[in-house]
């Protein structure tokens, strides 16, 4: 922190003298005639200077250039520097005596700095920092070890980079400043920065297809008086101006599907949907959408849209269409997006997969919703919340568990319950099920799409017993919206409509686990004020001091509490819980710190392990929260708790997150061991272990990274913790 604070303050002071000397180091704009792609293409195609000739005279101002400096080197005489643009590197060079340097106002030789006067070469060298934006004029040549660089005739500064950034040559791997700082990992990334500009292309291809297709982009309101068009619960603001609290929306349908009343035919909209939801690495609270609607269309209509759809994706973007993606047991596994698309009906599936369960005999009342959580009970685990769940939910959890997860896909699943789709037309050939089918990738719902419903009254009965869901406690439920039923009560035409969740598409196309690392700027739970000097203090105590982050003994939950609920969801990972439970607890003591917090807070961190089936992407996210629920567990706690999986963007931030973060794998590791020793544990050896960690055939599962986090956390060698670690665990054994 202190030597960050220095090269701040370095800067700063630069800054201050460069401004006192007459230079503008935020300039307003500049000149910039050739990209940096342009110049390697350049000097590739024609024959470039000679270095000797541009050495004895000087370079003219053929090429004009800028962005950031990336590396700064100095030879006596010579400098090189490497900037980068968005397209790419390039070297270039100073020359003592050659090159010169624009305040802006003029340019000069050399220019007097803090009472001393400084040659245009000197500012290159001493006042030109890593990171910073500099505009640079001159001509091409090769080295001699054929690297093709600008000779600098003339340069500018543009823009003082005042902090300085991460490593310039392995990139930005803190996955928590990944998302906070993303500029830093678009710039240090190349991976990350590829794979935003497919994200942009992917955008402008999107937006001609539905062009090509005879589709009007329009633009709808995301505050509204209602929340309607699914089943989520909304997130509420105040209308400061009206006094009213509004809805922020949580789908286009209400208003793209009114837009059809008013003599749109097909109509499409990209933009931004809230859910008040959990977080987890398949949702996001705030996520984007297309939507679309097609009069005189149906359902099928749109199955046949969406492979066009895809098959025009491929060829525009280039895409492969077969595409490795991480399974749910994290085995790499193969998709075909190749069209047709499998279909699978849901209602039939469902039925097969749960053993015999026909969901389409429920309705949304009392009698059929206990009626329905005793069938489930039969087929599935009891959970004290489905008690307080309507019918709609409880058929979705019980297809997320049953079917879904088999589904690699891509894959049309259709032929819905009516029940779970209030907007939807139920089928004239079957009144039960409705005209509705979603394309689910690797487990993803990525695509939603039905028949609309047009009959006001219809719609209305649907609204008023999704009236009695909310009454009830279903905060899932749909609400009603007197808007869109007076809208369709002056008619509204037949058609179909069509949702896609972007991110998750994206991040399916560019293999990524996480929606978040599609987003370039994902909302994160703020660090400190950096401006408040308390705060900051605060913060750093914090973080060094376990005990100014904990909750009060009293808010801990009751031990009878935490054990009914260990008894209750672990079976396979109690053990492991268990072992982190005592070893954490054992760490406390000899710390000084609060004991029973980190023996509550530790034998809860796989809680919901069992209860998902150990599926990696649902760990610890809205099972987890229910679970939480049942015996009021504090924020904090939860927070704790989630810090120690990587995929809940949790901060490693305190000592009792650091201390779980270093034991939890590294426990699992010696006891997988112990397994194999015929004394178990009490024969360990420290070299017997360091072995089995270099051998990456033992225990595949556990990264050798998440091993060491004790040296990045604690500064503990991984020599000496994994012994205090054998200590605490073998103590426990005996």
């Amino acid at each position: 922190m202190s030597e960050q604070l220095n090269e701040y303050e370095t800067r700063l002071q630069r800054l201050q003298q460069l401004k006192d000397a007459g230079v503008i180091p935020y300039a307003n704009r500049y000149d910039k005639k050739q990209n940096l792609s342009t110049l390697a293409e350049l000097g590739n195609k024609w024959k470039v200077s000679d270095a000797d000739l541009l050495m004895k005279d000087w370079a003219s101002q053929t090429y004009s250039t800028a962005w950031r400096m990336m590396t700064f080197r100095t030879m006596g005489k010579l400098s090189f520097a490497t900037i980068r643009d968005a397209t790419g590197d390039i070297q270039i060079a100073f020359v003592k005596w050659l090159c010169h340097f624009h305040t802006w106002v003029k340019t000069v030789d050399s220019l007097e700095i803090a009472w001393a006067e400084v040659s245009a070469y000197k500012f290159a060298e001493k006042y030109l920092d890593i990171w910073d934006f500099v505009g640079v004029k001159g001509e091409l040549f090769v080295t001699k070890h054929g690297e093709l660089t600008l000779f600098v005739d003339e340069f500018q500064m543009l823009s003082k980079a005042l902090r300085p950034l991460g490593d310039k040559w392995h990139g930005i791997k803190d996955e928590e400043k990944i998302y906070r700082q993303r500029y830093l990992d678009m710039t240090m990334n190349e991976d990350s920065y590829q794979r935003f500009l497919f994200k942009s292309k992917f955008y402008k291809a999107l937006r001609a297809f539905y062009h090509e297709q005879g589709f009007e982009e329009i633009v709808t309101s995301i505050l509204g008086n209602s929340a309607s068009g699914a089943a989520a619960k909304p997130f509420i603001t105040h209308h400061n101006d009206f006094d009213l609290d509004v809805y922020l929306r949580i789908a286009f349908e209400p208003a793209l599907k009114m837009a059809t009343v008013g003599r749109y035919e097909k109509v499409f909209e990209i933009g931004k949907d809230f859910r008040n939801e959990w977080s987890d690495p398949s949702h996001l609270q705030e996520f984007t959408q297309v939507e679309h609607y097609a009069a005189w269309w149906n359902y099928e209509d749109n199955m046949n849209f969406a492979e066009k759809l895809f098959e025009y994706l491929f060829q525009e973007l280039w895409l492969e269409k077969k595409l490795p993606v991480k399974g749910k047991d994290w085995t790499m596994q193969e998709i075909d997006r190749s069209t047709p698309w499998q279909r699978i009906d849901y209602i039939e599936w469902v039925k097969k997969a749960s053993g015999g369960l026909d969901i389409t005999g429920f309705e949304n009342n009392a009698e059929d919703q206990k009626r329905l959580v005793e069938e489930i009970k039969k087929i599935w685990h009891s959970r004290e919340w489905m008690e307080g769940q309507w019918v709609t939910t409880l058929i979705d959890y019980l297809y997320k568990k049953v079917l879904r997860p088999s589904i690699l896909g891509p894959a049309f699943v259709y032929n819905y319950p009516k029940t779970m789709q209030p907007l939807a037309r139920a089928s004239d050939k079957d009144p039960n099920i409705v005209e509705q089918f979603q394309v689910v990738v690797n487990g993803w719902e990525i695509i939603k799409a039905y028949s609309e419903l047009v009959d006001p009254t219809i719609q209305q009965a649907n609204f008023d017993e999704q009236a009695v869901a909310l009454a009830q406690g279903d905060e899932e439920a749909t609400s009603g919206d007197d808007d869109f039923i007076l809208a369709m009560e002056h008619g509204m035409p037949c058609q179909s409509g069509f949702g896609m969740g972007l991110e998750r598409i994206l991040s399916l196309l560019t293999q990524q686990d996480n929606l978040r690392d599609v987003v370039m700027f994902p909302l994160m739970k703020p660090t400190w004020n950096a401006k408040n000097p308390t705060e900051l203090q605060n913060y750093a105590a914090n973080t060094l001091n376990a005990s100014a982050v904990e909750i009060d003994h009293s808010l801990l939950p009751k031990t009878d509490q935490v054990t009914a609920l260990v008894d209750k969801y672990l079976s396979d990972t109690k053990r492991h819980c268990e072992q982190v439970a005592w070893i954490m607890k054992a760490f406390a003591k000899k710390l000084w710190k609060n004991e029973e917090y980190r023996r509550t807070v530790w034998l809860l961190h796989d809680i919901d392990r069992d209860h998902i089936g150990k599926d990696p992407v649902e760990h610890l996210g809205g099972e987890f929260e229910k679970i939480a629920q049942e015996i009021n567990l504090d924020p904090l706690i939860i927070d704790d708790i989630r810090s120690h999986y990587e995929k809940t963007w949790v901060p490693v931030d305190s000592l009792v997150r650091k201390y779980l973060a270093a034991v939890d794998e590294l426990s699992w590791f010696i006891y997988a061991y112990s397994l194999m020793r015929p004394n178990g544990l009490a024969e360990l050896k420290r070299k017997s272990l360091n072995k089995k960690i270099k051998d990456k055939a033992f225990a595949k599962g556990v990264s050798r990274d998440h091993l060491r986090y004790c040296e990045a956390y604690l500064w503990i060698p991984l020599s000496e913790f994994i012994l205090e670690v054998w200590e605490i665990m073998n103590w426990l054994d005996n």
